[in-house]
């Protein structure tokens, strides 16, 4: 009987050393992706930040098709994450705060346009749930309740390599450091235990 014990207990045991941890994604647009991106990148938990285009068809998701606005595509990032050290909720509450400005509509700083627009594309039923709740709330604690921020259905398709990690590739382009150095500098210093290098 020991030794059964034992046999199962090593099998549990290597077997939650082996296993990956889990990991959830959420799809953001809100303005440039580069920003989106970068802001993400050092949020901890967050595995992987990809740059793309959601909300249209995969024919004409690429950056020149999109810049149009004609293809229906909002520039968006797509965050794979553990859940165990974020949650959804702190994801959305740092779309909320500092990745973007969800009173803007079809507009982030400089960039104008439907693919700008602040959009939440939910993967599960309880992302829609807290989604639409956390909107709710930013309305009535919003003066005048203008919040434009949606949610959407479509799919995520990645940018060009040239998109791909702008931010660090790039901090010294101006559009990276007028518009996104000074979001990472409020996500570290309004965020201090989910910041991460």
């Amino acid at each position: 009987m020991r030794r059964l014990a034992f046999t199962l207990t090593s099998t549990i045991a290597l077997s939650a050393v082996a296993a990956p941890a889990h990991a959830d994604t959420a799809v953001l647009a809100g303005g440039c992706f580069w920003g989106m991106e970068a802001v993400f990148e050092h949020v901890k938990g967050v595995r992987k930040v990809v740059a793309g285009y959601a909300g249209g068809t995969a024919v004409d998701a690429n950056y020149a098709a999109v810049s149009s606005e004609r293809t229906g595509h909002a520039e968006a990032v797509r965050i794979s994450f553990d859940p165990a050290q974020v949650s959804y909720a702190q994801l959305l509450q740092i779309y909320f705060t500092i990745a973007h400005d969800p009173t803007e509509l079809d507009r982030q700083g400089p960039d104008v346009g439907r693919s700008y627009r602040s959009a939440v594309f939910p993967q599960l039923a309880s992302q829609r749930l807290q989604a639409a709740g956390d909107i709710a709330r930013l309305r009535r604690a919003v003066r005048g309740g203008r919040v434009v921020t949606t949610i959407e259905t479509g799919s995520f398709f990645p940018a060009e390599e040239a998109h791909q990690q702008f931010v660090r590739r790039h901090p010294g382009f101006p559009y990276v450091v007028v518009n996104d150095l000074p979001k990472l500098a409020r996500l570290k210093a309004s965020y201090p235990r989910l910041w991460t290098d």
